[in-house]
């Protein structure tokens, strides 16, 4: 009986250690607010670089932060340097969604709000369903996102 249990712990364990891996939404929420009080706080230029550091404070398991302006132009990106600098207005995730312009009309309606969509995880390197959470700053929209189990 012993044995049986003790198999049954090893076949579960990579499950409960993928499980980890992933942050929950309320974290997504928690480390957008903490971004824009550093934005705040520190100012833009030691904000952005802040937030463009994958292995910085603003990365937490499969949570990062990304920044955009008003228009589209990504200005910090916890994960993927290549989308800094460039216009993302027009940018579809896999399911063929204008994410980065529902996320600018809707902060421009609202100040802040939430977003499904699909994007590649950097723990799993798959497209996946994301939920995130951004604020309106100024010309800025802060946004994190949790991956869906």
């Amino acid at each position: 009986m012993k044995k049986i249990a003790l198999a049954a712990a090893v076949l579960l364990l990579p499950a409960l250690t993928l499980a980890d891996d992933y942050a929950t939404t309320k974290d997504a929420e928690l480390m957008v607010h903490r971004a824009v009080q550093f934005l705040r706080k520190e100012g833009r230029e030691k904000a952005l670089a802040a937030f463009s550091d994958p292995q910085g404070k603003f990365t937490y398991r499969d949570l990062y932060i990304m920044v955009y302006d008003v228009n589209g132009k990504c200005v910090a990106h916890g994960q993927k340097k290549e989308r800094i600098g460039k216009n993302l207005l027009d940018d579809k995730d896999a399911g063929g969604k204008a994410f980065v312009r529902e996320r600018i009309e809707i902060a421009k309606k609202h100040g802040k709000g939430w977003q499904d969509y699909k994007f590649q995880n950097p723990v799993t390197g798959k497209v996946e369903l994301k939920t995130s959470y951004f604020e309106r700053e100024g010309d800025l929209i802060v946004g994190c996102g949790a991956y869906k189990k």
